[in-house]
Order: structure tokens, then C-alpha cells, then sequence
């Protein structure tokens, strides 16, 4: 209970399940199947798209998700539940990176489709994995410095650029699926407008359980309306096995050559500003303060399961901007969630019959409820942006260029698939990565490195630089910050414990003199 009541977020409300309070098992299942319902096809969207574009046959091509959302369950738990210095113990969920998509089908392209370029890019994956883990073990100080790379304004910018990246999936989904050949049916919009509403009205009800629940809830609800109407479909879920258990290299043994492998590197350079802003992104929603340790374990997760994912025939894994969404949405902050659904990803991966159920809810429902969480995982870069101060014309530069760069592939898509190199291609065709590299550039030249002015080099998102005993939450600092001013010893507001406010520091002031007075 005192750790409980400990837990008061910004504005003074109790927060209602804090993020290392273990709920109960009904709550456990019910959240964290919401979570894998909310990511599902995030997680098999990857496999599915460079299983295609390899030329795999269905039979393959259903080992590949089922081994991706095997690893993926594994993953999440040892990024949530936390294993020594190993994962951030935050409820941030594990999936393949899109980013490493583009890559990963020129690599396999160039060595001739099939199994055989799997076996290549799989050797890239793991030697990656196990540099991104070796990196994140660097001593301290030279950590910090690298993290300096990356104050609020790269990664609020990151993050809102992720948000905007995947808003198209999600409306690509509401259409119908890209390739589907009723893509575009007004009927596919019926049901994500449907989906999308129905969640609305869940959240405007107001009712903790039932907003914490809503996306879960639009989804079962979108497939019930779509069966109903002959629009879901469940004939797959016989034709699939009852037991699909993963085995290492089951496609044999990886081929490790030098160009994927640079390849690779460069990728998971990129998924750790993804999952740097992620963390710092989901601390800040759940209330804990967030350091360069706790950063650096993240990191390793994913350095771990992304060798791990090379090891069980999957793909790299960042951590999930997707669910960071949902947990903003749910108010349900406690990791032990995450680790639910990490379980019910395992069996998932284990269980096709069960996979293709999921499987079955139609691209206009999930559509409907991902543009919703999408849209969140914007705000929360922006809201991250908001403790910026952009009326500096060179950190609104930082935002607005770096916003236009991760716009490029998408407006002009012919620029990389026909007046460029392919191998380049394969790299800079990707809004995350223009988008993430210009930030990190452009911070450098405009601003240099963040200031080391503390162990942890980086202020939590929303938190001020300072000891560890600092208030949650910008807007608690500032409240911290103006107590001392309505005593009677007038003391005045402190600007070093509250940087986040200093330009409220004047009219903060002007109030202390006027409050500072006893009354009468």
C-alpha cells in the first residue's frame, strides 16, 4: 500500500496500477491480451511482408510469423520482468523493427530469395544483436557521452516521427491491406470508423475498467459485427496445426557476410534512438525516472533478443512505440502486464490454430483501432517536444526539417526506387531512418552535445536534470518548485531545481511577493 500511494502522478491523482504492482491474474490475462491484440499484426506484418518479397512458400511463411511471435513473447518478458542488468523493467513490449524491413529484402534479394538469403540475413541479425548488446555494456562515462546524442529534442522528434510514420499502416489497414483486392472499399472504412468510434465512446464514458480495456474491446466488438455480416473469416483456423514449436537455425546454419552485416549495424544504430525514445517516452507515462542505466538495459534487451531473434528465425526487435501508445491510452502502467502478454505471445507462437484466430480479425477493424493508438504515439512525441523550447528558431529547425525528411519515402517513393543505388536505397528508403538521422545531425550542428550535468546525462522526458530525489513530472517540479514561495520566509523560486520552468521563473516571482505577504 505505501508503494501504491507513493505512486501520485502529476496532478495530485493516485496513479491506479503503478508500474511494479503484480494485479491479478484475471486483470494480468485480460491486459495482456489486449496488448498482443493491439500489436499483432505490427509483429506478423514484418515476416509476412519479407517472406513475400523472398519468394517463401506458405508453409514457410507460417513458420516465419510463428517463430516471430515465439521470440517476440520472449523479448517482452525479459524487457519488462528484467533479468540482472538486462531489460529496462518497463511495461514496453517487444516486436520487429520496421525499419530493418527495406534492408533486410535487399540483403535477401542479393542472395538469391528463398531460404538461402534467410540464412544471409540471419547471420547479419545476430552479429548485430550482439553488437547493439556489447555496446550497451560500455563503461559508464563513454555511455554517457554516446546518450548525449540525444536530448528531448531528438527524441520528442523521433518519437512524433514514428507516430506520423505509422499512421498510414494503420489507415493502409482501415482501407482493406495493401494488396487486397478489395483495398479501398468503403466498407473496409465502415468498419475502422465503426472500430474507431466505439472506442471513443468507450474512453468518453469515463469508466477506468472500461477505458483501460477499449481497444480490446473495439476489436472483439469490429470482428463480432464483421462475422456477423460474412466479413470475417475463420476457415484458415482449421487448416492450421495444432503445435508449431520453433527450432534454432531451421532453415540452417547462418552465413555471415560483410555487406548485410554493415547493413544491419546501421539499422539497429537507428532502433536504439527508436527504443532511447521509447523509454524515455513510457518512464514518463508511468511516472519513473528515467536514467542512462536504465536506458542502457533497455538496449541490451534488445541487443539479446535481437541475436536471439537470428537464433529462432526471426528479425531484429526494438521496443514497440505501438504499445507505448496503448499504455498511455489504457492508464494501466504496470510491466507485469507486459509480461502477460509476453506469455500469451509465447503460446501464440506455439499454438497456429490459436495465431490464426487472432489472425482472423479483419484489416478495416484492427485498421480502425490502430490510427487511434498511432495518433498517441505522435502526441507523446509531441508532448516530449513541448518541454522543448521551440521558440529557439534552431531547435525548431531540428523539428521541422527533420519532420520533412521522414516525409520524403513516402511522397516520393520513385526518388529511392529508381534514381538510386539499391543498396542505398535499401537504407535511406525508410521515414525512421531519414527522419531519426537528420534529428541527431542537425541537434550536433546546432546545439553540439547535451551538457553532462548529472549521472544520468539526459533529463527524463518532462523531469529537470538534477538529483535523483527530483519530482516526477514537469508539472509537479514546477509545483515543488513554487512551495518555498508562498512561505513566510519568501523564499524565492529556485531555477536550478526546476529548469523546465525557467521561463516561468519571473511570473512565478512576482507571485512570490504577493503570496509571500501573511494575510491580514
Amino acid at each position: 500500500m505505501a508503494r501504491v500511494a507513493a505512486r501520485l502522478s502529476a496532478n495530485g491523482e493516485q496513479s491506479t496500477h503503478p508500474v511494479d504492482e503484480v494485479l491479478p491474474l484475471p486483470k494480468l490475462a485480460l491486459y495482456g491480451f489486449q496488448h498482443v491484440l493491439a500489436f499483432y499484426a505490427g509483429a506478423v506484418i514484418v515476416p509476412i511482408i519479407v517472406g513475400n518479397a523472398l519468394k517463401l512458400s506458405p508453409e514457410q511463411l507460417v513458420y516465419l510469423i510463428n517463430a516471430d511471435l515465439f521470440t517476440c513473447g520472449i523479448a517482452s518478458i525479459i524487457q519488462a520482468w528484467g533479468i540482472g542488468r538486462v531489460g529496462a523493467r518497463l511495461p514496453l513490449i517487444q516486436g520487429v523493427t520496421f525499419t530493418a524491413v527495406s534492408p533486410m529484402i535487399a540483403i535477401g534479394l542479393g542472395a538469391g530469395g528463398g531460404t538461402a538469403a534467410l540464412l544471409v540475413i540471419y547471420g547479419a541479425v545476430i552479429t548485430a544483436g550482439m553488437a547493439t548488446f556489447a555496446f550497451a555494456w560500455l563503461p559508464a562515462k563513454a555511455f554517457r557521452t554516446v546518450m548525449r546524442l540525444f536530448p528531448p529534442v531528438v527524441t520528442g522528434t523521433v518519437i512524433t516521427v514514428l507516430g506520423i510514420v505509422l499512421i498510414p499502416v494503420g489507415l493502409n489497414d482501415a482501407a482493406g491491406g495493401l494488396g487486397s483486392p478489395d483495398f479501398g472499399d468503403p466498407k473496409n472504412f465502415a468498419y475502422a470508423g465503426g472500430t474507431m468510434l466505439f472506442i471513443l465512446i468507450l474512453m468518453k464514458i469515463g469508466k477506468p475498467f472500461l477505458s483501460s480495456i477499449s481497444i480490446l474491446l473495439g476489436l472483439v466488438g469490429g470482428t463480432a459485427v464483421a462475422f456477423l455480416l460474412g466479413d470475417a473469416k475463420f476457415g484458415d483456423v482449421g487448416d492450421a496445426g495444432w503445435i508449431g514449436v520453433t527450432t534454432p537455425f531451421h532453415f540452417g546454419a547462418p552465413k555471415f557476410e560483410w555487406f548485410p552485416i554493415v547493413l544491419m549495424l546501421i539499422v539497429m544504430l537507428i532502433t536504439m534512438v527508436e527504443t532511447t525514445g521509447d523509454t524515455y517516452a513510457v518512464g514518463e507515462i508511468v511516472e519513473k525516472d528515467i536514467d542512462s542505466e536504465t536506458v542502457a538495459r533497455a538496449l541490451r534487451a534488445d541487443g539479446a533478443a535481437t541475436a536471439l531473434g537470428g537464433v529462432l528465425n526471426s528479425f531484429p526487435y526494438v521496443a514497440f512505440a505501438e504499445n507505448v501508445g496503448l499504455v498511455r491510452m489504457t492508464k494501466v502502467k504496470s510491466r507485469f502486464v507486459v509480461v502477460a502478454a509476453g506469455v500469451f505471445m509465447i503460446i501464440l507462437g506455439l499454438l497456429p490454430k490459436a495465431a490464426a484466430i487472432v489472425a482472423a480479425v479483419p484489416h478495416g477493424v484492427l485498421g480502425g483501432a490502430a490510427t487511434v493508438m498511432f495518433g498517441m504515439v505522435a502526441l507523446a512525441g509531441i508532448q516530449t517536444l513541448g518541454k522543448v523550447d521551440l521558440k529557439e528558431e534552431k531547435n525548431a529547425l531540428i523539428v521541422g526539417v527533420s519532420l520533412a525528411f521522414a516525409l520524403l519515402p513516402a511522397t516520393v517513393p520513385v526518388f529511392f526506387t529508381k534514381h538510386m543505388d539499391p543498396d542505398l536505397s535499401s537504407l535511406l528508403n525508410s521515414g525512421v531512418t531519414l527522419g531519426a538521422t537528420a534529428a541527431i545531425v542537425l541537434n550536433l550542428i546546432f546545439n553540439g552535445l547535451a551538457k553532462d550535468k548529472a549521472p544520468a546525462p539526459l533529463a527524463p522526458v518532462g523531469l529537470p536534470v538534477q538529483a535523483a530525489a527530483a519530482p516526477a513530472g514537469a508539472e509537479k517540479a514546477a509545483a515543488t518548485a513554487e512551495k518555498p514561495a508562498v512561505t513566510t520566509e519568501k523564499t524565492p523560486v529556485s531555477t536550478e531545481k526546476a529548469p523546465a520552468a525557467a521561463e516561468q521563473a519571473p511570473a512565478s516571482g512576482e507571485r512570490a511577493d504577493g503570496a509571500g505577504t501573511p494575510a491580514g
